[in-house]
């Protein structure tokens, strides 16, 4: 597979998980800044992501709706996420996008 064929697929996944939520609030984990590094070879997708806290009781349902979303796509056809806490997640992290959003929330960043 080629470098750009790859580099593509993964971009399509990132733009996926956009529509994955956190489920505390209504906002991306794409654009909270939780989803670290994504690649993609031979059908098999590698996801990197934090969580705001250590301890979240949301983490394995965040984890099974990557996959779900991930597996939706034609080129996907196996995904591991793997939980990650170096970096740590802070909030520059975030889009601005992610930034506005809370900000109109009602929550300062």
């Amino acid at each position: 597979m080629a470098q750009s064929e790859a580099t593509s697929t993964a971009e399509k996944c990132r733009v996926a998980l956009e529509d994955v939520q956190d489920p505390e609030l209504p906002i991306s984990i794409v654009d909270l800044g939780l989803v670290y590094d994504i690649e993609y070879a031979d059908g098999h997708v590698d996801v990197d992501m934090t969580l705001t806290a250590m301890g979240c009781p949301a983490a394995q349902l965040m984890v099974d709706e990557v996959e779900d979303r991930l597996l939706e796509l034609s080129d996907v056809e196996s995904v591991d996420v793997d939980i990650v806490w170096d970096p740590v997640w802070t909030k520059d992290k975030m889009t601005e996008t992610g930034k506005q959003q809370l900000q109109s929330l009602g929550i300062s960043v």
